[in-house]
This record gives structure tokens, sequence and C-alpha cells, in this order.
């Protein structure tokens, strides 16, 4: 240990040293999430009118990049991101934040291919092996830091030190400059509370979960609503293979319901990538050996996830069209925050032995005149991005059915689509369907029932 303090201690600097480093021209990679270098990152935008055509890759940054703010125009620093928080929407919104397309998974082997001048990046503090852990965030992070030219970490001490898995932490060896930082809290992201609509769509999903199941779930009221029932049920034996630990994981299994018994990759552990929630799933990663955290290549790979029997992902949608294709990332052409790794999990579960992908939506949101718009739509709005093709869409939910797409035809698909979209669009829907050409012709009549709703077309 002594002779990693002596490096330790030749290596540290002021962040305003530290950013010292940054050159005009470079790319400069964030870490991820709550692992974000806030410390850092509020150095660097000191240096604004210092630098040119610097730009910055960060992914879901907690709050408001300070490098962002300090320049509105993007003329001097240009700031990227490859999954939204709601602080990046908000600055693409106004203009200085750019998405980065990319399937979650293929992260690691971005960096094959593209440059980093620089990776800046929060950790826990070092370790008697001379370890700082990436805590949170494995995701891409080591990728990221084998290709830098320069890697500057930022020890917080409130990060907690998150059992691999692998490539969980990186060696002062491989470490270029050490900041101090203040030692904020971790950005905690509170739990969204679940609405009656996500409470009627969870109690669907939960019909189609078993023992043994292995477990997956998104970012959202609903998904929380889904892990506080497990956690109220009587199953047991439950797996966890899952891209984002969040807290009703913790819940489940302080109810006894995960053991990880039957998860056939990574047996006996739950695999994840990075974390988000409240202090209480912080506190529950911290030296824990029953979690184990893996680069998003591992854990993320469809070919692994699929190696899970009874793979359950559960994950949201912003829009459905008829087709069944997913739009889960934006508004139209309003970018609201990344195809991440639903598309990883969708691929993987439908793929899966006895696997099963849902996608879930409320059936209408009101649009800004406060009318109702359904969410089920016969086509896409404009620029809207697809997520999920149709090709790998396997059951879609909302509060008025469940149905599974797997090997539908065209109009068994809108057929089903249809039934459980809110009762006011069905009709208009049926005519958009006969327009497009997806809709049983002929004289036969057509049935759409749901909740003792029958509706009749020819």
């Amino acid at each position: 240990m002594s002779s990693y303090l002596v490096s330790y201690n030749k290596k540290m600097r002021s962040p305003e040293q530290a950013v010292a480093e940054i050159r005009s021209g470079d790319w400069v990679d964030y870490g991820n999430f709550a692992c974000a270098p806030l410390t850092l990152d509020a150095a660097l935008a000191a240096r604004v009118h210092e630098l040119e055509d610097v730009k910055v890759r960060a992914m879901t940054f907690p709050g408001l990049a300070a490098v962002a703010k300090a320049d509105p125009s993007a003329t001097r620093i240009i700031y990227n991101n490859w999954h939204f928080s709601g602080g990046d929407r908000k600055l693409h919104d106004a203009g200085n934040c750019f998405y980065i397309p990319f399937l979650f998974h293929e992260g690691p082997g971005h960096y094959d291919v593209i440059d980093s001048d620089a990776f800046l990046v929060a950790v826990a503090p070092m370790d008697e092996r001379g370890y700082f852990n990436f805590g949170t965030s494995n995701s891409i992070q080591m990728a990221v830091a084998r290709k830098a030219k320069k890697v500057i970490v930022e020890v917080n001490r409130n990060i907690p030190q998150c059992y691999g898995g692998f490539n969980e932490g990186i060696h002062i060896d491989d470490v270029d400059l050490i900041v101090e930082s203040d030692h904020k809290p971790l950005f905690q992201l509170p739990s969204s509370t679940p609405s009656e609509i996500d409470t009627r769509i969870a109690r669907l999903i939960m019909e189609e979960i078993q023992d043994g199941s292995c477990i997956q779930l998104g970012i959202g009221g609903m998904p929380n609503a889904v892990g506080k029932m497990i956690a109220e049920s009587d199953l047991k034996d439950l797996g966890v293979h899952t891209e984002m630990l969040a807290d009703s994981f913790v819940d489940m299994f302080e109810a006894g319901r995960i053991t990880c018994k039957y998860t056939r990759y990574c047996p006996g552990k739950m695999a994840y990538t990075f974390a988000l929630g409240s202090q209480k799933l912080y506190d529950f990663l911290d030296k824990n050996p029953f979690c184990a955290s893996y680069s998003v290549d591992f854990v993320n790979k469809p070919s692994n996830i699929s190696m899970n029997e009874n793979m359950v992902a559960i994950n949201n949608a912003v829009e459905v069209d008829l087709f069944g294709q997913i739009s889960s990332e934006s508004s139209g052409p309003r970018h609201i925050s990344g195809t991440g790794g639903q598309f990883d999990y969708t691929f993987g579960a439908y793929h899966a032995p006895g696997g099963k992908s849902f996608i879930c939506l409320s059936s209408t949101t009101k649009g800004k005149d406060g009318e109702l718009i359904s969410r089920i739509r016969p086509t896409f709005t404009p620029g809207s991005i697809i997520t999920v093709p149709r090709t790998v869409t396997h059951w879609v939910v909302t509060e008025y059915g469940k149905v599974n797409l797997k090997g539908k035809s065209t109009w068994e698909r809108a057929e089903a689509l249809i039934s459980i979209a809110h009762p006011d669009f069905r009709d208009e829907l049926v005519e958009e369907a006969q327009k497009m050409g997806i809709w049983r012709a002929g004289d036969r009549k057509h049935k759409i029932q749901s909740q003792g709703l029958l509706l009749k077309t020819a």
C-alpha cells in the first residue's frame, strides 16, 4: 500500500491543474451516470474562453453539465451525450446537447474506432491494492479508460465499492492524474410513484412471471410497480440479469424473492452494468458480494441475455404503431432519452428459452392543449425514432390488456394492438388500418374485445 500512496501523492492535482491538460480540439469523455465528474466538469467550464473545438461526451449526466451551460451557443465546447438525462434533454431543447445514436451493448466497441484524448471520471477511494472502483457505473468506462490518452480520476468517498463481475475498477498505474473532489453525495434518482395505470399494467405482467424467472426492469413508475408487486408476491428463486439496478431490486431481495439460484448466466449473482436510485440502493451495493458489476458489452450482449431461461424484460415506450414498431426515445423529432439497452433486452428475452419481452405504455397521453392522444398510432408521428423493429417486438401492454405479437401477420398485429388501445380511438384505428391495407377485407366480421367492450367492423 505504501508504494501506491507514493504514486498517489505524485499524481495529485487540484481540479484546475488537472483540466489544464485539456487542449483545444480534444475529445473529452466523462464518467457515466452518477459517476460523472462534477468537480472536474465545473473546472473545465471555467476554461471555456481559453479553448476552441473541445468535444465532450457524457452519458446521462446528473443535472446540467457545467461545460454546456458555460457555452450555450456550443461554439467552443460541443457537448454530446450517449443517453439523455432530464438535464441533457433541456440542453438539447436549447440547442447545445447532441445525441450519439448507439446500442448500449456496442458502446465499448465504439472506442476501437473513435478517439479519446482525456477521460474524466468520478471513482471510489483507492483500495489497499491500488484500485479505484467505478462504483455504480461500470458501463463503457474501462473501454474509454483504455483508449484515452489521459485518465483523470475524481475521488469521491460517497461512491460505493461495487464488486465485479469484471472491469469494475482501474489501477493507479493506469491513472495519470488524481483529483480529490468535494465529496458531494451521489446523485439520487427518486423512485417514481406508480400511477393507477402503471399498477393496472403491472398486474397484467405479473400474470406472466413464474418462479425462477430472470428479471430485467427498465426505468419509471411502471417497472417500479412490478418490482413492488413481486416483493409482495409469493414468487420465489427469481434471478436478476439487468442493465440498470434500481431500488425495486433491493425490495425484491429483502422480501426473499431473489436468489439467482436458477440463473444460467452469472449464476448466484445479481448481474448489472449501472445503478441509479436512492441511498438505500447505494448502501446495499457497497461491498456486497451478491451483486456483480460488469461492463455493458457483457451484461447487455443479447446472446448472453438469451442464455437465461424464462428471461423477463420489462421496458417503457412512447408510441407503438400498428405494425408493432416501438418508439421509445423521441416524441416526433424531439429527442427524449436514447436507445439505451431496450433493444438489447427486447432481443435477448425474445430469443431466450421461455423468454418474454414486455413493452409497456399507457394507452393515451395529453397534448399541449389538453386533448387526449392515442399512443397506439396507425403510423408514427413524422420524425419519430424507431427503437425496436417490429420483427422482435414480443408483448405489448397497456391498461386495457396485453397482446403477444410473435408470429403474427400484419392484420393480426393491427387487430391485437387495436384491442388494447383506448376505446375512444379504436374505430379510428380500424379505419386507418383499412386504408393501410393491414385490415382483413371482405364481409367477415372482426371482433375487438377488451374490458367487456365489443366492437364489430365489416
